[in-house]
């Protein structure tokens, strides 16, 4: 039996590191990987699994609600008080030469918005086993109807947030969760490079995994039999037994709707 492709899908510009560490992720695991963006889109046909991997922040114009940019990100870096009045009125100036000299709208990457839905929808009505990462984890809950927070502010006025590719967030999964069978631990330390969550659940995605302060980490379909998000990215924690598990997982999930899908064919 050949191996079960699995489109992993990333920018054009950057997420070379991300597609390389999930790439190898995917091999171990025993899949075959190919690498899917906006320049060399995919229709989805031909996989037999599907990573949506992180990045630029998902448009809110998808979920309804229009981008709110944060003066916070500007002056939350420690500066003095009078750099922070600096940076209020510096603000419109930088972020009209961001919007003049980036591609991307806003920091948001509209291109890989619209391909990326595309394939999860895709691999919706085929039922196909669907990771997401971050970003991914995000999109696929509001190609299901769901919503986000824009910003994290307020969510660590008691537990410090943490921004590191290193294992230093802890996560508590729900004893009865697939995720929880996948991963083999009840209190995970997983690593945090995101900005934005999941605010209000889509159609079928139930919340199995958070921080302490409520803020979801990770989700599960209850209407598939293999759907997966995660806010952390497993493909920088290989040196982990449990996130090379929920690569593994995925892949044979892959393989099992490939079989079935071989078998089928070989009947009609």
């Amino acid at each position: 039996m050949p191996r079960p492709v699995i489109g992993i899908t990333g920018p054009d510009r950057g997420g070379l590191a991300a597609w390389w560490f999930t790439a190898r992720a995917v091999r171990r695991a025993g899949g075959r990987p190919v690498r899917i963006r906006p320049a060399r889109p995919h229709l989805g046909e031909g996989l037999d699994g599907l990573v949506i991997g992180g990045g630029a922040d998902v448009s809110p114009t998808l979920y309804g609600q229009t981008r709110r940019l944060e003066l916070k990100e500007l002056t939350d870096r420690g500066l003095a008080d009078w750099r922070r009045y600096l940076g209020l009125v510096m603000f419109p100036l930088l972020w009209l030469l961001r919007r003049l000299l980036t591609k991307k709208k806003g920091g948001l990457d509209l291109a890989r918005d619209e391909l990326e839905t595309g394939l999860i929808e895709h691999a919706l009505a085929e039922h196909l086993p669907m990771l997401g990462i971050c970003r991914g984890m995000q999109l696929i809950n509001v190609v299901r109807g769901g919503s986000l927070h824009q910003s994290l502010e307020g969510f660590y006025d008691e537990y410090p947030q943490i921004r590191s590719v290193l294992p230093r967030k802890r996560v508590l999964l729900d004893p009865d969760s697939k995720l929880r069978r996948i991963l083999g631990c009840r209190e995970c330390r997983v690593n945090a490079l995101h900005r934005q969550a999941i605010d209000t659940a889509g159609d079928g995605l139930v919340a199995v995994a958070r921080e302490r302060n409520g803020v979801v980490q990770g989700y599960e379909a209850t209407d598939r039999p293999w759907l997966v998000g995660v806010q952390w990215h497993p493909e920088y924690l290989l040196q982990r037994a449990s996130q090379r598990a929920l690569f593994r997982s995925l892949v044979e999930a892959a393989s099992t709707g490939r079989a079935a899908s071989v078998r089928g064919a070989s009947l009609s």
